[in-house]
């Protein structure tokens, strides 16, 4: 124990402290939170992080975030004048349109507005969603509890203004359980669109850059391309397990070489050809460009809006560094290098129109082709990494809240939180994103779908930023009105757009994203009807009183961990357990694992306990709370059974002194009427009237207490955990039971076990089967 821990415990055990304190009831869980001193998590968001560290951290995400938006010019001039360039003046709108594209989108609504919409330095949209959950009773888990409110980090510091308004939105989500399955749905379906993302973003910018060999021999035919595409592809996908951090050093210096050449390159070509497109500048160059093309202007923003691809990743990853270094690097280094790498490719294709479907290596200087051409793939395999970087961060939040089949979480840093791994993931991008490659064979067709899952995402983002405005930030309603104009009314313009190409390879992210949300959603379906069953059949109070008194059971040495999921009680797998095998541990402590919509729960706060009476019968509860950007890593140290056994431990300190204190505190307002007379009775018989003569007594007792948990402990500790078999009840519809016992079985049954989620060994674990039927 360190010693700030060892001050912390002396500062909980004083009941001079404790009698300071207003417990509003007399619930141990309760008291647990109350005793916690005032902490706030860790992040890297934290005022305290010095400058050091936001710069390393702004050094890797130069090569994890930017490589798919930095490497977006190999394709976007292409992508956009799919049949040439009819007027030379088309080149200043486009150009215009890519300025204030990026400028608007990535830089003002990206890094300087949603990224402060972070979850304690948490992002994505399931971040959104849970920002919404903790400020609204939106989630649809009835599993909250008046404790988690005492978590550190769970309040937020909110503005006053437009109270009213945020008060009257507030209440329409809390009480419309159509508006509370929608606002999950948009997120499963964001969460979808992103992981499509994380498919098409290897295919598009690999076979993109590789797509160079073309130019520059006949040899390289458009077969060949492909499969050297596909084999990068293996490669990328092969180097993930190495993790963001390693992966990170390793790209930024490339990345960072691919932006400082190709904004030379820019400049060399803005000097050579064509001052003028300086031109662009002028909004008004963009008015003229639909004067003149009219619809096939409006079709052609489906390949101008591929110069913002990667930005929702910017978001997704901002867990894996920070807001300030993802400001910093992308204010001084991905913008001007952008914008000076479209303005030389445009100052290049004014003089030599016919090379625009090949705009990116024609516009390079013949001395530096073959060096570029390397940066060039290089650069592409290290776009790849911003999305699949985000979609590992995404699925690990879903998973979290119960909106996710349980598939393997690997942290690969020990010196950044947030960075992961999910092999499981992994092969599957990596599978996908080869059939892409294969099927598609050409950047103009794969740009067809890579635009519609984009343009869905942000706009999805957009919407629960609105949310987030008004509900959570309480903004004035003219600054919502004026995001909505400016930057949301760009979005649907570009979604119109790109949705035109859903026949030509469009459909692909639609279908893509529709698979994952319906596994998603089958997964969530199943566990909140799975969590009603067990509150409805949970076993009383009175119930396990009995069961814990009968004759016939037998009470044998250890310590026995009985986990379930069920926050309010204990399952109904218990009396399934004792009817069958007429036997109990000495010590039972009833485990419910709980994910709260918090990024991360200080450790102090982790754990929650609360005494079962009557007390001679040594059985507890436990909440072991979780945020959803955190695992339940097997390799934690101290493992999960020891950190549990002595969280019990000084619970059962903490419950002594404030059992103590209560009975000289007649100011405690006792809530649980059920159980106050029975509790008061109680104490009278084991701590007296509180007179100081009994302090020794019941300092014995305690310590008696604490050596019974530990001989319990060395007797042994046994695992058990139930594995109920779920079924379609009796009369279900055909739909029900396709969804139960067809699909959420089959994803059971196929991916990892609840057991394996915590370091349980396999030697103590005993698994008690049970059959629910919903």
């Amino acid at each position: 124990m360190s010693k700030d821990d060892h001050n912390d415990e002396q500062d909980i055990a004083s009941p001079q402290i404790i009698g300071k304190r207003k417990l509003r009831r007399y619930d141990s869980l309760d008291l647990e939170s109350a005793n916690v001193k005032d902490h706030h998590g860790h992040n890297h968001n934290s005022k305290d992080v010095s400058w050091a560290v936001v710069l390393s951290l702004a050094f890797q995400s130069i090569g994890v975030i930017y490589g798919d938006i930095g490497t977006s010019p190999l394709y976007v001039y292409a992508s956009t004048f799919t049949d040439g360039i009819k007027n030379s003046d088309d080149i200043l709108g486009v150009l215009s349109l890519i300025y204030y594209t990026i400028t608007l989108l990535p830089l003002i609504k990206y890094v300087f507005i949603v990224l402060r919409a972070n979850d304690n330095g948490k992002g994505g949209t399931f971040a959104l969603y849970s920002l919404l959950c903790r400020n609204a009773k939106v989630g649809l888990l009835p599993s909250q509890q008046d404790e988690d409110q005492e978590v550190s980090n769970y309040q937020l510091e909110l503005p006053s203004n437009q109270l009213g308004l945020s008060l009257k939105l507030k209440n329409l989500l809390e009480n419309s359980t159509i508006a509370k399955y929608i606002l999950l749905l948009v997120t499963m379906l964001s969460t979808s669109l992103v992981i499509g993302d994380g498919v098409l973003t290897p295919s598009i910018s690999v076979l993109s850059a590789v797509g160079g060999l073309k130019a520059a021999s006949p040899v390289f035919t458009e077969g060949r391309v492909v499969w050297i595409s596909v084999a990068i592809l293996i490669i990328l996908f092969s180097a993930q397990r190495f993790g963001t951090d390693k992966v990170g050093y390793s790209f930024a210096p490339i990345v960072g070489i691919w932006f400082l050449v190709n904004a030379g390159i820019g400049v060399f070509n803005f000097i050579k050809y064509d001052p003028t497109v300086i031109k662009a500048l002028n909004p008004w160059y963009i008015v003229q460009y639909f004067q003149r093309n009219g619809k096939d202007a409006w079709v052609s923003l489906g390949g101008v809006v591929l110069c913002v691809t990667g930005t929702e990743a910017l978001f997704a990853d901002v867990g894996h560094f920070s807001v300030k270094s993802i400001q910093i690097s992308m204010s001084s280094v991905a913008y001007p290098a952008l914008m000076l790498t479209y303005s030389g490719q445009a100052s290049f294709l004014r003089l030599n129109q016919h090379e625009v479907s090949n705009a990116f290596y024609s516009a390079i200087p013949k001395a530096i082709y073959w060096p570029m051409f390397v940066i060039a793939v290089v650069a592409a395999i290290i776009a790849s990494q911003a999305m699949i970087s985000g979609t590992f961060s995404i699925i690990q939040q879903s998973l979290a809240l119960g909106c996710f089949p349980r598939v393997k979480v690997v942290h690969t840093s020990t010196k950044f939180e947030g960075q992961v791994y999910i092999p499981e993931i992994n092969y599957i991008l990596m599978l996908a994103s080869i059939l892409v490659t294969v099927a598609f064979k050409t950047t103009e067709k794969i740009g067809h779908a890579y635009g519609i899952a984009v343009v869905f995402a942000e706009t999805i983002t957009s919407s629960f930023m609105v949310l987030v405005m008004l509900v959570i930030w309480k903004k004035h309603i003219m600054v919502v009105i004026m995001y909505v104009c400016c930057i949301m009314s760009v979005e649907f313009i570009y979604l119109s757009s790109v949705l035109y190409k859903f026949p030509h390879g469009g459909y692909f992210p639609i279908a893509f994203a529709s698979i994952l949300l319906s596994v998603m959603f089958i997964w969530n379906y199943v566990y909140r009807n799975k969590y009603y069953y067990e509150m409805e059949n949970k076993v009383s109070p009175d119930t396990l009183r009995d069961i814990v008194s009968r004759s016939n059971i037998s009470r044998v040495p250890g310590l026995a961990i009985f986990y379930s999921e069920l926050v309010h009680g204990i399952p109904p797998i218990f009396e399934h357990y004792v009817d069958n095998i007429p036997a109990l541990h000495h010590v039972v402590v009833f485990v419910s694992i709980k994910s709260l919509p918090v990024s991360t729960i200080p450790l102090e706060e982790r754990f929650l306990f609360r005494r079962v009476n009557p007390r001679d019968h040594n059985v507890f509860r436990c909440v072991v709370r979780y945020g959803y950007a955190e695992t339940r890593d097997e390799d934690q140290q101290p493992n999960f059974e020891t950190m549990l056994i002595e969280r019990l431990k000084e619970f059962m300190r903490n419950d002594h002194f404030w059992v103590c204190q209560t009975r000289t505190d007649q100011s405690v307002e006792l809530v649980e009427e059920e159980e106050e007379e029975e509790e008061e009775e109680e104490m009278n018989i084991r701590y007296g009237t509180g007179d100081e003569n009994d302090v020794r007594k019941k300092e014995e007792e305690l310590e008696s207490e604490i050596e019974m948990i530990e001989k319990a402990r060395r007797s042994g500790v046994v695992h058990m955990m139930g594995e109920s078999e779920v079924m379609a009840g009796k009369g279900a519809g055909f739909g029900k039971r396709i969804v139960i016992d067809l699909a959420f079985n089959f994803f059971k049954r196929n991916l990892r076990q609840s057991d394996k989620m915590f370091d349980i060994p396999r030697k103590r674990l005993l698994k008690i089967g049970m059959a629910y039927e919903l």
